[in-house]
């Protein structure tokens, strides 16, 4: 999962950037609106986690400018402010969830995850195509009911996949949603390729179809019309 959070207190930036890193996720860190704004212009993110109170204005008004601008993310806003007024208010702003500071770490792991099931996987931890089977929670790939030796890398990207399933992904997509967003300055992108092919081949040694079909110039789409 790629998370944007927005928080102007460093240290505490810092250690949920590292806790969310060694969770497997691309953690990316805005300071101030000012700058996150450019960030969710620029880039895509499953998930904004949005602190209330930052030193150019209020949380809230950069959850109305998300909205506003049509921006696909989910909204978990984190807040010292323990004020009921504050919940509705961003809630009825669209936020997903509220989690009051101070909290625990694997807390607001719970809750990302919460959301990501809730939002993109219909409530389960269970994502399916056909035959493939992907289970967010054990991070396992089976095939045909053949479990997939798959770095986690692969796991995520065969998950990218499934769940943007006929849409094109661009190789710069996929390296950001996987690498973060300063491979925007990458000369190339060839490492997007030896992960797809190592999907491709680990697919089809349980027997399964190889969905991913190449888009050339552009990237890549999981074709469900493949049978």
């Amino acid at each position: 999962m790629k998370v944007l959070l927005i928080e102007d207190n460093e240290e505490l930036a810092s250690s949920i950037s590292e806790f969310l890193g060694r969770e497997g996720y691309i953690c990316e860190v805005s300071y101030n609106i000012t700058d996150a704004q450019d960030k969710l212009i620029s880039f895509q993110y499953d998930c904004v986690l949005l602190d209330i109170m930052l030193p150019d204005g209020n949380g809230l008004q950069l959850l109305s400018f998300i909205r506003a601008e049509r921006i696909q993310s989910s909204i978990l806003i984190l807040s010292a402010k323990n004020s009921l007024d504050d919940k509705i208010a961003g809630l009825e702003e669209g936020a997903d969830d509220y989690l009051t500071k101070p909290f625990h770490l694997p807390e607001l792991h719970a809750r990302l995850r919460a959301i990501y099931r809730r939002k993109k996987l219909n409530g389960s931890n269970i994502i399916a195509f056909n035959e493939i089977s992907l289970n967010i929670d054990t991070l396992e790939a089976t095939v045909n009911g053949q479990l997939l030796d798959m770095t986690r890398k692969e796991f995520d990207l065969l998950l990218y996949f499934v769940v943007n399933k006929n849409r094109v992904l661009s190789r710069q997509s996929i390296a950001a949603h996987l690498w973060g967003d300063y491979t925007d300055n990458f000369a190339n992108f060839d490492f997007v390729y030896q992960h797809v092919k190592n999907i491709r081949k680990k697919i089809s040694a349980a027997n399964g179809t190889d969905y991913i079909g190449t888009v050339y110039g552009l990237g890549y789409k999981f074709n469900t019309s493949k049978q």
